[in-house]
């Protein structure tokens, strides 16, 4: 059974969601603040953690980076922060998803199987289905077939090693390019398209390959 730690001071919202995953066989345990959220974690070992990140005590990026001290559990931050700058900073923080508030609760449940998906694989996945392509990610190539430079490869193995995760621009373009880099961000949109065009059924409207406005990217199986 998937465990899931709810962190969150709202005793409505936090109680809404732990009767909703109940339901659906999760088991659920919550905590108020972020000092909580770091010693339920610690002794009893969630597989996802949802996180708001306006917490009373600590702010949630504080949490992201407590618990990314020691564990690579997946973290879906839900807040009501709607702000680009938020998000990015959550995610280079290390946490693997956003999801803004007022949210629907069948988005939470995919976003939660998302990453579920993703750890149970480890991310390490030799082969990836995109549409009518095989990719071969320890062979490096790709059937049928299709050429890619090195800088795609890297890009796009980055993105089909973590399926369903929200990859930030600044960390790709750190990862593939450099430090120096990581305002670059016309770099993705040129070398995304050119991957769009090569993997993708229909460029124009891409089901795998997807842009996160203002935020990054994630690999959709």
């Amino acid at each position: 059974m998937t465990r899931v730690l709810i962190v969150d001071d709202e005793p409505q919202l936090a109680r809404a969601l732990s009767l909703n995953l109940r339901a659906r066989q999760y088991e659920v345990a919550t905590a108020a603040d972020g000092s909580e959220a770091l010693r339920r974690a610690t002794d009893w070992h969630p597989d996802v953690v949802v996180l708001d990140l306006g917490l009373p005590d600590l702010d949630g990026v504080d949490v992201i980076h407590g618990l990314r001290g020691w564990s690579k559990m997946p973290i879906i931050v839900v807040s009501g922060r709607s702000g680009a700058e938020d998000k990015i900073t959550a995610l280079d923080a290390g946490a693997d998803d956003y999801v803004t508030k007022p949210f629907g609760m069948d988005e939470l449940l995919a976003r939660i199987r998302a990453v579920s998906r993703r750890t149970g694989s480890s991310g390490r996945a030799p082969t990836v289905q995109i549409g009518d392509h095989l990719v071969d990610l320890a062979a490096k190539t790709i059937t049928p077939e299709v050429h890619l430079t090195p800088t795609q490869w890297r890009l796009v193995e980055i993105l089909l090693r973590n399926p369903g995760k929200l990859i930030s621009q600044r960390w790709l373009l750190t990862e593939v390019w450099g430090p120096s880099y990581e305002r670059k961000t016309n770099y993705l949109r040129q070398y995304m398209a050119q991957l769009r065009r090569k993997l993708e059924s229909d460029p124009a409207h891409p089901r795998h390959l997807l842009t996160e406005p203002g935020m990054g990217y994630r690999f959709q199986p």
